[in-house]
């Protein structure tokens, strides 16, 4: 039997859906349910084929826990080796080298010293950094987000400089980015799951939580498939099976805003009845791929063409 199993947290629509979608296909030899752990060994395997992850982000145990399973065979939907590693700079970093329109951005050193350092520790930082470049670079308005994480958390509209330092001031030990605003005329946060399929969904940030998926953005045919083709760029070099990467339409041009979604989110209330549809029937199908594929004792991870290509030139100098 090849159990697809769905580690998750306080979520339940979208859970409790995929499981139901899963069991309802009747595929011979397959089955989902909900992760159950009770116990984890290092280096022994766990009872399934396919894991989609929802939670590990915010539970180290669990993403330890994937990866002792990865390691073993499961296929995890994240790959949560990446996952691990990814962050919104490095992901903007190489969409510039990916032919991928981004905000100008910057990284910045925590407001506050980090745990367990001093001053010293930060020998190499020029102090005062080059605020002006900076600002000169970027432009305001501006926003100030965290490097990693998401959830619209910890985000910052900022007018000018000293609304900047101000605001700065609030972040503590986080780790910030500074990124140019873009002011759109039309916004879409699109699905891409299993590196193949895309949904792409007209969206309204500006607007409160629960109406941001209500909007009447209408693209040409010409729009929808070059935003297709960026999604599946992107997601082809960072690997990751399930995510959403939302596009901010200027002057024409889709600018990739936020890229870094491996766990989107998928409930019912918030992402409309139609998309909640697609995305339950799309990673319920893609679970069972991905199941009926998988190797015991093999490494069943999706890699993506950024670590794939960087692989093969090692394997080249040799």
């Amino acid at each position: 039997m090849k159990k697809i199993g769905i580690l998750h947290g306080k979520e339940r629509t979208f859970p409790d859906a995929f499981i139901e979608k899963v069991n309802s296909k009747n595929v011979k030899g397959v089955m989902a349910e909900r992760v159950s752990i009770d116990k984890v060994m290092q280096g022994e395997a766990t009872e399934y084929a396919v894991i989609i992850d929802r939670i590990s982000q915010d539970v180290p145990f669990y993403r330890a826990y994937l990866k002792n399973a990865a390691l073993c065979g499961t296929a995890v939907i994240n790959n949560p080796f990446w996952w691990s590693a990814d962050e919104k700079f490095f992901n903007n970093c190489l969409a510039t080298k990916i032919e991928v329109p981004v905000p100008k951005t910057v990284i910045l050193p925590s407001h506050d010293l980090p745990d367990d350092t001093t001053g010293e520790s930060f020998a190499n930082l020029s102090y005062p950094l080059d605020w002006e470049n900076i600002f000169k670079y970027v432009g305001f308005p501006a926003y100030m987000k965290p490097f990693a994480g998401g959830g619209w958390k910890n985000v910052y509209k900022l007018e000018d400089k000293e609304d900047f330092f101000k605001k700065h001031a609030e972040t503590g030990q986080l780790v910030m980015l500074l990124q140019e605003e873009i002011v759109f005329d039309e916004y879409y946060r699109c699905y891409c799951i299993g590196g193949k399929h895309v949904k792409i969904m007209p969206y309204e940030p500006r607007n409160p939580h629960h109406l941001r998926y209500v909007a009447d953005f209408k693209p040409s045919a010409e729009r929808l498939k070059l935003m297709e083709e960026i999604v599946l760029r992107i997601n082809h070099y960072l690997g990751y099976d399930f995510n959403t990467v939302e596009l901010a339409i200027r002057d024409g041009v889709p600018y990739a805003i936020d890229f870094c979604n491996p766990a989107p989110d998928a409930d019912r209330p918030s992402v409309g009845e139609e998309n909640f549809a697609w995305v339950v029937e799309t990673a319920a199908s893609y679970a069972i791929e991905k199941a009926l594929a998988q190797k015991p004792g093999k490494d069943n991870l999706t890699w993506g063409e950024y670590i794939s290509k960087s692989s093969a030139k090692k394997k080249l100098y040799k």
